[in-house]
């Protein structure tokens, strides 16, 4: 995919991904909230036999559909580390230690305003993702404004932010484990292996095992979608058959993409984004819970992520990207944090209380659209002043 067509595809599932958003928000504060309701918690069952799956239509989306979505972060960032922006130690530095502060200045800030209470404390993690999507549209945007280079910086630390998402999500999130579910997961990773290093192609024999271990990892206890990172992980990168060299996987990112960004993101935004606007609600946004999110994500991202790359590159480990300065990296910090998709995944499992979910995403939404907004202006400005000089060499930040 050109840049072009790439630019143009990021923009369309943003404003389709928003839409949804807009949608949801819509239905659950009209006459038609009751039917957004049993929608949402429509019972879907899966029986063979005497094995079945039973869940409300909420969890097939979240537990299920988003495991496509975990599939095309384990190819991206694959093939970022075996031939892309992650490939050398040089190129990975700076993004890297940007997620690094990015995730932890957001889960302190959290921190400081929930440590007591046990309950509130599951969620730390909201803040700390960035939504991969929204973020590079918001910046895919404003074209030319800012560098090309400053796109492929917000690319690699979204990867790493995804990365440390799904660390968190496999080593908090994980509750009461089933021993048998997770030796058959175990299996089907053994499989996986297997088809990788027999260099297999066939899509059929990923299908069934990813199947297999999708269902032995939803057993376990284990989150269901990290399924769909082992099997992101498998697919070779290089094969060559019959004289020919392909990449099964660059294959399989180009045709999943459209289905995820156009479908999958969207839908779970659709599901995830009925937001009643209530006195309740509302008053819940100067909780405890909600100013952690809030502040996590507006002030927490950009302060970790502009705090940690500044002190990199005064000691030498990192630079900036080619062509920018510190307004345009703190333009990018303020829009990492848009933490919409991730965010709301993490609050689902942090928060089974329906009140608390509702308020936490809620906070999530208000923390995002501060974000955006603090970011498109700061970028504005920085294209001004660069279109008034451009310098030899970095400005220092003021």
């Amino acid at each position: 995919m050109n840049t072009k067509a790439w630019s143009h595809s990021q923009k369309v599932a943003g404003l389709i991904t928003l839409a949804a958003m807009l949608l949801a928000f819509v239905l659950d504060n009209s006459p038609a909230e009751g039917w957004y309701g049993v929608v949402h918690h429509l019972p879907v069952m899966v029986r063979v036999g005497t094995f079945a799956i039973d869940k409300p239509l909420i969890l097939w989306i979240n537990d299920g559909l988003m495991v496509f979505f975990f599939l095309l972060i384990a190819l991206e960032l694959k093939r970022e580390i075996l031939e892309g922006q992650l490939s050398t130690l040089k190129s990975i530095a700076t993004p890297a230690f940007a997620a690094l502060g990015g995730m932890a200045a957001p889960a302190l800030i959290y921190t400081a305003f929930n440590a007591g209470d046990p309950v509130a404390m599951r969620g730390w993690a909201i803040p700390t993702a960035t939504d991969t999507v929204l973020a590079l549209t918001v910046l895919v945007m404003l074209g030319s404004r800012v560098p090309a280079s400053l796109k492929v910086f917000l690319t690699a630390l979204a990867i790493f932010d995804d990365l440390g998402a799904i660390l968190i999500i496999a080593l908090f999130y994980t509750e009461r484990l089933a021993t048998p579910s997770l030796i058959l997961a175990a299996f089907g990773i053994v499989a996986l292996i297997g088809l990788n290093v027999y260099k297999v192609t066939r899509t059929a024999a990923y299908v069934v095992v990813g199947v297999f271990l999708w269902i032995a990892v939803l057993k376990s206890g284990v989150h269901a979608t990290l399924a769909g990172v082992a099997i992101g992980l498998a697919i070779p990168m290089k094969l060559t058959q019959d004289g020919r060299s392909f990449s099964p996987l660059r294959e399989t990112e180009h045709q999943l993409y459209p289905w995820v960004a156009l479908g999958v993101v969207p839908v779970f935004a659709f599901f995830n984004s009925g937001i009643v606007l209530s006195v309740s609600t509302v008053n819940a946004l100067v909780s405890p819970t909600s100013l952690g999110i809030v502040l996590g994500l507006l002030v927490g991202k950009q302060v970790g992520i502009f705090g940690a790359v500044w002190l990199a590159v005064q000691l030498g480990v990192a630079k900036l990207p080619e062509g920018t300065n510190w307004w345009h990296l703190y333009g990018v910090a303020l829009l990492a944090g848009i933490g919409f998709t991730m965010s709301l995944f993490i609050a689902g499992l942090a928060f089974s209380d329906s009140v608390a979910f509702r308020s936490a995403r809620l906070s999530v939404v208000v923390g995002s659209l501060l974000s955006a907004a603090g970011g498109v202006a700061v970028l504005r400005f920085a294209s001004r002043k660069r279109r008034k000089t451009v310098p030899k060499q970095v400005e220092p930040f003021p």
